[in-house]
C-alpha cells in the first residue's frame, strides 16, 4: 500500500525571495490516480522532484513519508524501487544511446537479475506499444517517441508510485488516449499509485480519482462538483470545418515532388504542396511521422529530394545567412534555443539581431507582462519552469521578426491561461507584421482560432484536411 503524505512541506530555491511550496499538507492515497494541475511556474515539477529525490529534502522543511517512512531516510536505490519519475523533458533523464540500452541501464541500477532483464524490457516496450523502437538511437526519435520511451522505462522499473510530469506534451492525441488507458491499467490491475502533473486536461475527467490544484504555494483538492467546469475547456476541438487553400502564383513555400527520409526509413513520398504567405498553417500527425523533419528541411538542416522554393527561389540557391533571417525555426525543446544565461541577456540579443522594429522596448515589456514573465530580467533561464522557458523562447523569436516562423510544439508545457495569452500575442503581432506562421502541434485547445489551414502528415503523405 503505497501512501504518500506531505507534512508541513516548505521548499525554496536558492536566492529565491519566497518559497515555491509553503506548509503543504496532503495525503495521496495508495492505488489511486491523482491529477496535479495549476499555472506554469507554481511548483508542480518541484513537488514531483522532491518526491522522487531529484531535489534534496535536506534543503526543505517538513517531510515526505512513504507508508510512514521518511523518503529522506531511504537510500537512492531503495527509493527508486518505491518511487519512479518521468521528467517533463525526457532528454534530461536519458543516459544511454539506444532505447534498449536505456532500459537495461535503469534495470541495472535497480540490481534486477540479468536473467530477468530482457523479459521486463520487452514487456515494458509492448505495454507502451513501442517494440519497433527497441534498437533505435534516442537522439533520432521524435519528441513524442522519447516521451513514450521514458514511460516504458518507468513501467520496466515496476515501482509502487509513478510520478509523471507533463508526460503527453509531445504525444499525438490517439497515442495519448491509449497511454492514458495503460495508466489506468497500471492502477487497477497492478496496484500502482499514479501522480501526474499536466496542463492539458483533455481525457482525464473519467479516469482520475482526485484532482489537486497547486496555487499560492499550496495544494488544494478540487471538489468533484467543480470538475465539469475545470474540464470543459479541454473538450475535443479537432472536428471544426477545414478547407484547402486555392493555388496561388506566389506562395511562401512551394514543394515540388519533395521527399524526406531518416536513414533508410521513408518519411515523405513525392509531394507537391503550396504553403501560403501571411496565413497560418497547422501541421498534425502521429509521432515519428516526419513533421519536425519537414521543418528541418525547410530551414536546410535536413536533406530532401525534389525542390523547395521560398518566394519563388529554390532554397538550395539562397545564401544561408540571408535565408536564416527570413525563415526561423522555434525548436520543440526550448533550452535548445537559448544562448545566454539570464532572461535580460536573451532579450538583448534578440533585439540586437531583430529583422524589424515592431518590438520596441515598451512593446517587449508589455509582452513580458502579458505572458506573466515581467520582473525576471536577472533570473537565470535554466531556473525557469518549462512553461516559462517556452513562453520566453516564443517571445524571443517574435522579437526577431523573421517573415516566416516555423513553430514546433509551441504549446508544450503551457497552462490554458498562458495559451490564451500567447495566442493573443501572436494574433496582435501577425496583424502588425504580416508574419507567416507554420505550426506543428498536438494540443489544439486555444490554438485553432489562430489557424487558417491544416495539413495532416501520416503514412508518408502530407495532405490538406478538408472537412465541411
Amino acid at each position: 500500500m503505497a501512501r504518500i503524505a506531505l507534512n508541513n512541506l516548505t521548499y525554496s530555491y536558492p536566492q529565491a525571495p519566497t518559497p515555491i511550496l509553503e506548509h503543504v499538507n496532503l495525503t495521496l492515497p495508495s492505488q489511486q490516480f491523482t491529477l496535479l494541475t495549476g499555472p506554469s511556474g507554481t511548483g508542480k515539477s518541484t513537488l514531483l522532484q522532491l518526491m522522487a529525490g531529484g531535489l534534496s529534502l535536506a534543503d526543505a522543511s517538513g517531510s515526505i513519508t512513504f507508508d510512514g517512512q521518511s523518503l529522506n531516510d531511504l537510500p537512492a536505490n531503495q527509493r527508486a524501487r518505491h518511487v519512479a519519475m518521468m521528467f517533463q523533458n525526457p532528454n534530461q533523464q536519458f543516459a544511454m544511446d539506444t532505447v534498449e540500452h536505456e532500459l537495461i541501464f535503469a534495470l541495472e541500477n535497480l540490481q534486477v537479475p540479468r536473467s530477468q532483464m530482457m523479459a521486463r524490457l520487452r514487456h515494458a516496450l509492448a505495454f507502451v506499444g513501442i517494440e519497433h523502437l527497441q534498437a533505435r538511437l534516442l537522439n533520432q526519435l521524435s519528441g513524442g517517441e522519447k516521451q513514450k520511451v521514458a514511460l516504458a522505462v518507468i513501467v520496466a522499473m515496476d515501482s509502487d508510485v509513478i510520478l509523471l510530469d507533463e508526460p503527453f506534451a509531445s504525444v499525438d492525441p490517439e497515442a495519448r488516449a491509449g497511454l492514458l488507458e495503460r495508466l489506468v491499467e497500471l492502477r487497477d490491475q497492478h496496484g500502482k499509485t499514479i501522480i501526474l502533473a499536466d496542463h492539458d486536461l483533455a481525457g482525464y475527467d473519467q479516469l482520475v480519482d482526485q484532482v489537486v490544484r497547486l496555487t499560492n504555494h499550496q495544494l488544494v483538492p478540487v471538489a468533484q462538483s467543480e470538475w465539469p467546469q475545470l474540464f470543459a475547456a479541454f473538450t475535443d476541438q479537432s472536428q471544426r470545418a477545414w478547407t484547402a487553400p486555392e493555388p496561388v502564383t506566389k506562395p511562401c513555400f512551394q514543394l515540388d515532388q519533395v521527399t524526406l527520409a531518416a536513414g533508410d526509413r521513408e518519411l515523405l513520398a513525392p509531394t507537391t504542396r503550396q504553403l501560403l504567405a501571411h496565413h497560418n498553417t497547422l501541421i498534425t500527425g502521429p509521432n515519428g511521422s516526419g513533421k519536425s523533419t519537414l521543418f528541418e528541411a525547410l530551414v536546410r538542416l535536413h536533406s530532401y529530394g525534389g525542390e523547395i522554393r521560398y518566394n519563388g527561389t529554390p532554397i538550395a540557391k539562397l545564401k544561408r545567412k540571408r535565408y536564416a533571417r527570413h525563415v526561423a525555426l522555434l525548436f520543440q525543446d526550448a533550452e535548445t534555443q537559448f544562448l545566454n544565461i539570464t532572461v535580460a541577456e536573451e532579450l538583448a540579443q534578440s533585439q540586437r539581431y531583430a529583422y524589424g522594429d515592431y518590438f520596441t522596448p515598451e512593446r517587449i515589456q508589455a509582452a513580458l507582462t502579458q505572458l506573466n514573465l515581467a520582473g525576471r530580467d536577472d533570473q537565470i533561464i535554466y531556473t525557469l519552469s518549462e512553461g516559462q522557458k517556452k513562453k520566453l523562447q516564443i517571445l524571443l523569436m517574435l522579437i526577431m521578426q523573421s517573415p516566416v516562423l516555423l513553430m514546433d510544439e509551441p504549446l508544450k508545457g503551457l497552462d490554458l491561461r498562458s495559451i490564451n495569452a500567447l495566442v493573443a500575442l501572436l494574433t496582435e503581432t501577425q496583424a502588425a507584421t504580416k508574419q507567416t506562421l507554420i505550426i506543428i502541434s498536438h494540443q489544439l485547445t486555444g490554438l485553432l482560432p489562430l489557424i487558417d489551414y491544416q495539413l495532416h502528415f501520416e503514412n508518408h503523405q502530407l495532405d490538406w484536411v478538408v472537412r465541411p
